[in-house]
């Protein structure tokens, strides 16, 4: 019972899995890092983000050591692909509403 609690690989392969996801659909070199509003261009894109979030989180129990390490896979993805840290910050943190 203890161990699940630390077993956090679904979670580590979903925040990846979305990265990849908004990578194929807003490529980082079209969100310039001088761009003060860059999510407002990928709306659609989040919305979906938010809605396979939602879907994760309703069929896995997420506890908070679940989701810290969802979002960190998620973030160094996205800094793997070029990301701007603006964007990457914006991203994870729009991710995080959704669980």
């Amino acid at each position: 019972m203890l161990f699940e609690w630390f077993n956090a690989k679904d979670a580590s392969e979903f925040g990846t899995s979305m990265a990849e996801f908004l990578a194929q659909r807003i490529p980082p070199e079209s969100i310039p890092a001088t761009d003060k509003k860059p999510l407002k261009k990928a709306a659609e894109v989040i919305s979906k983000l938010h809605t396979q979030a939602a879907r994760f989180r309703s069929e896995h129990k997420l506890n908070i050591y679940k989701r810290a390490k969802l979002a960190n896979e998620f973030q160094w993805k996205l800094f793997s692909l070029g990301y701007d840290k603006h964007v990457v910050e914006e991203l994870t943190k729009e991710l995080l509403r959704s669980l």
